[in-house]
């Protein structure tokens, strides 16, 4: 009996001397006394916005010092929009501090994300997109294979003055772009680059010739370009090489 009683007065003692470590850290007590008094922010803030972050880490700094959760207020901190990277830290007396790294937007992707810089997928929620950024499209998996096109595109279509606005890939592996004077071109899914490099060298030949915008150019020819004027009844065609014999001399011998 004497022992039994030894074993259960050890027992409450060793309760007693963990329920207020235990209360401590898990905030029930103490918070007034170890107070988070100060937010700390590293990293220049250029588009998460300042008040949503303090309002965001309140309720976690609300549990004082000891019994702040670092990795659910992490969490919290890394869904806002344009936060790329977050970390949070605690610094004795009552200091919380924040680390964070923003997007930056190189592309707006499909119809509701954004394309970081660092070519990261990210929601485009609650954000205010910024403006002149192109469009780009594409599985997930060919991220870098739009982008590639894009900055290639780009640099063929530079000498003219011309501007690429979009670069899209469909699932079947069909590549199509906008100029920047809202022209679309469809290139087909065979010889991308070939055939943009061809139509890039003659495009301010093509332009010259008409006083129509051009509206709409269809690379998927063996010889030249179904073109669309803008207010024009039917496309025509452009050969870049001798085509073959049909009529009228122009050729509507077509390739996906």
């Amino acid at each position: 009996m004497n022992a039994i009683l030894r074993i259960l007065a050890w027992t409450l003692a060793v309760v007693l001397v963990a329920l207020p470590v235990v209360a401590v850290v898990n905030g029930w007590i103490g918070a007034e006394r170890w107070p988070l008094r100060t937010l700390r922010v590293q990293g220049e803030l250029q588009r998460v916005d300042g008040a949503t972050l303090q309002k965001t880490l309140l309720p976690y700094a609300h549990r004082g010092f000891f019994a702040v959760r670092l990795e659910d207020a992490r969490a919290a901190v890394a869904r806002l929009p344009w936060v790329e990277h977050a970390e949070v830290r605690k610094r004795w007396p009552d200091v919380l501090e924040v680390r964070i790294v923003e997007h930056k937007p190189f592309a707006q992707w499909g119809r509701d994300r954004l394309l970081s810089e660092e070519g990261q997928l990210f929601p485009a929620a609650g954000i205010a997109v910024p403006k002149g950024l192109p469009r780009l499209d594409g599985p997930d998996t060919r991220v870098a294979a739009v982008v590639a096109l894009y900055n290639e595109s780009r640099a063929l279509f530079a000498p003219s003055g011309i501007g690429v606005r979009g670069v899209a890939l469909d699932r079947r592996g069909s590549w199509t772009l906008v100029l920047s004077g809202g022209t679309d071109v469809v290139v087909g899914s065979s010889e991308a680059r070939l055939r943009l490099g061809r139509f890039a060298r003659l495009l301010p030949q093509l332009l010259s010739q008409k006083q129509l915008p051009l509206a709409r150019a269809d690379l998927r020819y063996t010889n030249g370009f179904a073109l669309t004027w803008a207010g024009a009844t039917a496309p025509q065609h452009s050969a870049t090489t001798p085509p073959p014999a049909t009529a009228g001399g122009r050729s509507t011998e077509g390739s996906t």
